[in-house]
């Protein structure tokens, strides 16, 4: 039996957990780069069994499931993987499983971002390192008005840690109810328009579909404030880049700080790294040794599990 590992970026899968029991059962090949092209990825993938991937990153198309003879298992972190055509698999005979996913990490990370923007963290630090001292003027969490788009189970995480900063809190989905808002101690907002106008930092919390691609792009940046600030760890798409670079640029807001993006890992030479007044980290926000744990030690659990003809956290179609 043949067990690939896909887009180990860091080189920490076999570190994370224990897979000893599992070698006992096979070979375990670990690939730490993410191939894009179709048929490079079917060739790569050709041998394998089991494939044990991390959450929308190399994506698992029907087409590359119907060409893949020998596989038989495909365990993906978290709960639910958009980038996996499970209804394929499960037509082809393949069963896809899936592990916890702890819902701290990203919260955390976003609030890192939404610090970093208000103090500067970035340009302070190359300061001292450059032999300077103070340049710019820090905003205060305190009394500021956050944004939250999105009030499921992150958003609500995210109202939580807002409050400790003791910072004004408005919320604003299509399907948000004012009675989820009075749930979460957080001031409703009837719509995307009134949320942005009112915010001084904004952070997104929903996911990708149809409905929330494209959900801030131009006129959304004209309607927030010039001292404004957007966070997204959410998904990419959801924020037009090109509109966010204008947006920066010309100063329609004071900043952003994005951890996900159109296109995973970033290309080099994408405008958003040269662009100003961006704080960007590489989709860092589940990346965290707590999470890698509940990951890859689940993703042995199901491995072993359908072994043994008993397949846990079995995905639906």
């Amino acid at each position: 039996m043949r067990i690939a590992i896909l887009d180990d970026y860091q080189k920490l899968a076999l570190q994370s957990a224990d897979w000893s029991a599992v070698k006992a059962h096979g070979e375990i090949t670990v690939f730490h780069d993410t191939i894009t092209d179709k048929n490079a990825l079917r060739d790569r993938l050709m041998p394998f069994d089991i494939l044990c991937v991390m959450r929308e990153r190399t994506p698992i198309s029907g087409d590359l499931i119907r060409s893949l003879p020998n596989l038989k298992l495909i365990v993906t972190s978290g709960k639910r993987n958009a980038a996996i055509d499970v209804a394929t698999a499960h037509e082809c005979g393949i069963t896809v499983c899936g592990t916890e996913s702890p819902s701290t990490a990203t919260p955390e990370l976003a609030f890192a971002l939404m610090l970093g923007l208000a103090r500067n963290i970035v340009g302070e630090n190359a300061s001292m390192r450059s032999g300077g001292w103070q340049i710019g003027l820090g905003q205060d969490l305190a009394g500021s008005t956050l944004g939250i788009i999105g009030l499921g189970r992150l958003g609500a995480q995210i109202a939580k840690i807002a409050q400790a900063f003791d910072m004004h809190i408005t919320a604003w989905s299509t399907n948000l109810t004012p009675e989820r808002c009075q749930e979460v101690g957080v001031e409703y907002k009837p719509s995307k328009e009134a949320l942005l106008r009112d915010a001084d930092f904004v952070t997104i919390h929903q996911r990708l579909s149809d409905r929330t691609r494209g959900l801030i792009g131009i006129e959304e940046f004209r309607q927030m404030k010039k001292t404004a600030f957007l966070i997204n760890t959410s998904r990419g798409p959801i924020v037009d880049d090109a509109a966010l670079i204008d947006a920066v640029n010309q100063g329609e807001i004071a900043g952003a700080g994005i951890d996900v993006y159109d296109q995973e890992p970033l290309p080099a030479a994408h405008p958003l790294r040269k662009c100003d007044k961006l704080l960007l980290t590489p989709h860092l926000g589940y990346v965290t040794r707590h999470t890698w744990d509940v990951f890859y030690g689940q993703t042995i659990e199901a491995v072993l599990a359908w072994i043994n003809g008993d397949p846990i956290r079995v995905l639906p179609s």
